[in-house]
């Protein structure tokens, strides 16, 4: 597989986008990060170029489609992109009086994917090369009554890298999609309930990295999660709903 110099990496002021950022760096590499607290940010970056990596940063949010696509441009004119993680997301549980966290969830996660690799895809497509790495969960196996905008838009996030892997592998676009359990990271840190096989964020980034780079279709992990996801996946539906209806509620 070639060598990734040029790495766009969004929501990478903390998490797994940190981590990614910080595992990826090195000299020859050129790192784009983004977030939406600057300050915290530049930390990751001033990391990264302790390891020799050039980086470059910026805070515009994913949700402002056009533009966070010219700043997609502008660097893919100076440096072409390699690889691409759509990372950035938040995650919540139901707010019952009003539907505007459910829309604000889907707006980062999934219009805030597409607006990261849409971008990009036609560049790739012309330069028959390049690797999209989509962010989706392991709760993108299953709506979760607990999570249904968490859920549903990793749900989608999951289906559209299903979609674009074929059809962009004829154009030499590598197409990889993340679904990991619970990571120890702010994300999670908010959860007052225990978390089945809580993995760290150190971890959770190297078995990413590894997996990007044998150009994996599905990155899940832990293991031991993945097959009790699969396992309430293939449950039949009223038995399924009635034990994730006993799951503890996502703040």
């Amino acid at each position: 597989m070639a060598i990734k110099k040029t790495i766009l990496i969004t929501g990478a002021s903390s998490g797994i986008g940190a981590e990614l950022a910080k595992g990826y760096a090195s000299t020859g590499v050129t790192l784009l990060l983004t977030g939406r607290n600057a300050e915290r940010t530049e930390a990751v970056a001033a990391a990264c170029r302790d390891k020799g990596a050039d980086v470059e940063t910026c805070t515009t949010c994913v949700t402002e489609k056009d533009a966070f696509a010219a700043q997609v441009a502008t660097w893919d004119d100076a440096h072409p992109i390699d690889l691409v993680i759509a990372n950035a997301g938040i995650s919540g549980g139901l707010d019952k009086e009003d539907d505007s966290l459910f829309r604000t969830i889907m707006a980062i996660n999934l219009d805030g994917t597409l607006n990261t690799v849409f971008p990009l895809i036609p560049r790739m497509k012309k330069r028959k090369s390049g690797h999209i790495v989509l962010m989706s969960s392991m709760a993108g196996f299953r709506g979760m009554p607990n999570a249904p905008a968490y859920s549903v838009s990793k749900n989608a996030v999951r289906a559209l890298g299903e979609a674009l892997r074929p059809l962009l592998a004829k154009e030499g676009v590598n197409v990889s999609t993340i679904c990991p359990g619970f990571i120890r990271t702010p994300l999670t840190d908010v959860n007052t309930f225990k978390m089945p096989f809580l993995m760290d964020v150190v971890d959770a980034a190297d078995i990413i990295i590894s997996g990007i780079e044998k150009n994996k279709a599905v990155i899940a992990f832990p293991f031991r999660m993945r097959m009790l996801v699969m396992f309430l996946a293939a449950l039949p539906r009223c038995l399924g709903d009635w034990i994730l209806s006993k799951a503890p509620n996502k703040p």
